[in-house]
């Protein structure tokens, strides 16, 4: 059942690249002799060996985030590692969340601390590490793009083998209707068809290898000599600038290899491994020993290499399960799109979009339906435009080799930083792998001409409004930090900050992590009352896969006990799933706000000086992590370790003579009595009704800024953020429960 499942989900891509890779390779490098297919036999099976087996499997693999592959995942083990977030809303309590499991740098290692602490304290280097990261995104959105458009037509192009009087007409608008289909059930999610997609590849990699045998045995088998990589000399002998060309057509053998680490978060490592060794990679490389050996004895048959060569008995079977796989090759990788925008999304590099979660078993099915319909629309505008194999072939070149290289380099980081080997074995990974796709690259922007430029820019304009957003929210939360509301003020306002203080509970959600949003103070001077208790709700998203339940939300007291004001930070990984809507989301809030003040409690017993309040707001902080299942975790502060929740359920009059256990110590009886008062406080004001109130932050730049800068935050910027989805639109509050304010800060 694994390998079923792990072959539907990670290896259609792969699976389906011999319907094209010897085609375009000869579209370049016409055969001329037996050698041209033995050396283009050899480079496929090389670059087989050396990228997905030897790069991705074996090594790139293992540097997962915790189970979780891509590049995001990359940028997250190595933003956790390193405070290399360009993001200034890291707290030293995140570093405490169980799933973080954080294993510094070794002292005795200095290369690895050195390249720790240029990390953190560069901008350049933060800077460019964001761009690799950015670059590779964009070109895995583009992958998304090109996939669809390159599997479909070139199963589709199958029908002019079978059928003579089919034109390149005919498989476009055939081609066209599929993608039409593929696109529009994608909303339904890939677990309805789950027990269809792994033994249908299951049974394409079986005909892959089944058809390479019969070619082998009927042709000729003199093709195994493909294996001496002396060919690939010979090839580059006789074709030299065409053999070069050529490079980018091989290179589609490996296409989908990328596909392996981006979707691990649903396998294990060694389920991957074992199947892509013992299943996917025979029977690929079967497959194209057969082709080889069809093309020794026709030499004119290359343009449909793969349908030429299947037995005439077997065609149209063959034909169906080869349009099934490239429908599924393309399913799989639109949703690996849909999970990298979400990744970038949480990680504050794409604007936030409707996420629709399509299985209530499994939290990475998702589909996004702005990004769908449009990679609908470009993939026909490819399609349709570019309507060769060939020139369709070189864009998928160009968006696979990015996310390669990116790969490369930030795998490359994490050998350095992490997993601190030897430096000889991470020049040798970078120096081969590297080189190796750069010389790839070269071949397929020589061509780039043809059409495929295309999706340059697209991936370009993809990366642009990656990166504008992420400079735009960067500029917003240092503005929102520097003219957060000072302390002093607020406590020189008094408990009932120079306002009416109307039953009720505020939650005011902002951006900041710590301190007094600038934006409360725009509430008090604009509104007669606030909230009898306010909490500043925080959403942050922290570089990890998931943030346990148990250790969601984090609460502090923002101002001395008779303010009433907290502050709540609710943590989510990047890939969490929100959909609590806002009553669980209260009720979950104020068991959190209760079970912290129940433990700080416990803690100003347990401390010598716990009776006096501090005045400073860091000190005011309790610094306790508070669950909503109530678990209890200690931040630093010196606790009993065995102890258990003790809550009871306090009556609601407010003075009681009734007491079972009467304490002897009148401090403690003060206590006590303080925290039934505070909880009755609590409780009083959930009775009178939560209402949220959102801050809307905008930023323009000011007169005296670059026209640059101008044009990207108060047009482009602007823009997005206009038509982003707001954060609170995931709890689906009435109308009736919000007041909204917003504010403009000048960058």
């Amino acid at each position: 059942m694994l390998v079923f499942q792990t072959l539907g989900v990670v290896f259609g891509d792969v699976g389906t690249s011999p319907l094209y890779t010897f085609s375009v390779m000869f579209s370049k490098a016409p055969v001329e002799g037996n050698e041209d297919v033995l050396g283009a036999l050899s480079l496929v099976l090389y670059t087989l060996i050396l990228i997905p087996l030897i790069k991705y499997v074996l090594i790139v693999l293992w540097a997962n985030d915790d189970g979780e592959g891509g590049t995001f995942a990359l940028y997250s083990l190595i933003c956790r590692h390193a405070k290399a977030s360009l993001l200034p809303d890291q707290l030293p309590s995140d570093a405490r969340i169980s799933s973080f499991r954080l294993k510094l740098p070794s002292p005795e290692l200095e290369r690895s601390l050195k390249i720790k602490e240029r990390l953190e304290t560069s901008l350049t280097m933060k800077k460019l590490l964001l761009i690799l990261v950015l670059a590779g995104t964009s070109m895995v959105i583009a992958d998304g793009v090109v996939t669809p458009a390159m599997s479909v037509i070139s199963a589709v192009s199958g029908l002019k083998i079978g059928v003579s009087a089919v034109t390149q007409e005919h498989v476009v608008m055939i081609s066209v209707a599929f993608l039409l289909v593929l696109f529009s059930v994608q909303k339904y999610g890939t677990s309805k068809v789950g027990l269809v997609v792994g033994p249908a590849l299951f049974i394409w990699f079986c005909s892959l290898g089944g058809i390479g045998i019969y070619n082998l045995v009927k042709h000729d088998t003199s093709v195994l000599r493909g294996f001496n990589p002396v060919y690939i000399y010979y090839f580059f002998k006789r074709n030299s600038t065409n053999a070069w060309y050529s490079l980018g057509g091989c290179l589609l053998c490996a296409t989908g290899s990328e596909a392996m680490f981006a979707d691990l978060c649903y396998f294990s490592v060694r389920s991957v491994q074992l199947t892509f060794v013992f299943l996917v990679l025979p029977c690929l490389m079967l497959g194209y020993l057969g082709q080889a050996a069809y093309l020794m004895a026709n030499h004119g048959d290359t343009t449909q290499a793969f349908f030429s060569s299947v037995p005439s008995g077997a065609f149209w079977p063959v034909f169906l399960i080869a349009n099934v796989a490239a429908l599924i090759a393309s399913r799989a990788m639109t949703t690996a799109t849909f999970s990298c925008i979400k990744q970038s999304t949480a990680l504050g590099c794409f604007p936030r979009l409707k996420i629709i979660h399509t299985s209530r078993k499994f939290m990475g099915q998702i589909y996004i339906p702005v990004v769908n319909w449009f990679l609908l629309a470009l993939t026909l505008v490819l399609v349709c435009n570019i309507s060769s194999i060939y020139e369709i072939g070189n864009a998928y070149g160009i968006a696979e080799l990015g996310v390669m290289m990116m790969s490369t380099v930030l795998v490359t980081l994490v050998m350095l930083l992490i997993w601190q080997i030897h430096i000889l074995i991470v020049l040798s990974f970078a120096t081969i792998f590297l080189g190796l796709e750069l010389t790839f690259f070269s071949s397929v922007l020589w061509s780039v001409g043809d059409g495929s430029w295309i999706i340059l820019v697209f991936a370009v304009v993809t990366f642009l409004i990656m990166y504008i957003w992420n400079y735009g929210s960067k500029l917003k939360y240092e503005t929102e930090v520097k003219q957060k509301m000072s302390m002093d003020l607020l406590r020189g306002l008094g408990p009932n900050l120079g306002t009416v203080r109307a039953p009720g509970i505020g939650l005011l959600y902002n951006e900041l992590a710590k301190g007094v949003p600038a934006i409360f103070g725009h509430f008090l001077t604009t509104l007669p009352a606030v909230h009898s208790m306010i909490i500043f709700v925080c959403i942050k998203y922290v570089p990890v896969p998931v943030v346990p339940q148990n250790e969601r939300f984090l609460f502090r007291r923002a101002c001395p006990k008779s303010y009433h004001i907290f502050r709540c930070v609710a943590r989510y990984g990047y890939k969490d799933v929100r959909k609590e809507n806002h009553q669980i989301f209260e009720q979950l809030l104020i068991e959190s706000l209760e079970k912290f003040i129940h433990r700080e409690a416990q803690e100003r017993s347990l401390e010598s000086d716990g009776d006096k309040d501090s005045d400073s707001e860091e000190h005011s902080f309790s610094k306790v992590l508070i669950a909503p299942n109530g678990g209890v975790y200690s931040l630093g502060v010196p606790l009993l370790a065995d102890f258990k929740d003790t809550t009871k359920s306090f009556s609601e009059a407010s003075t009681s003579d009734e007491q079972s256990e009467t304490p002897t110590d009148p401090s403690i009886f003060d206590a006590q009595k303080n925290l039934e008062k505070e909880l009755f406080f609590i409780r009083k004001a959930k009775e009178c009704g939560v209402v949220y109130l959102l801050g809307h932050g905008n930023i323009r730049a000011r007169k005296d800024s670059w026209f640059i800068k101008k044009l990207v935050i108060n047009y482009f910027y602007a823009f997005l953020r206009k038509n982003c989805r707001r954060e609170v639109a995931n709890l689906s509050i009435s109308h009736s429960q919000l007041m909204q304010v917003s504010m403009t800060y000048m960058v």
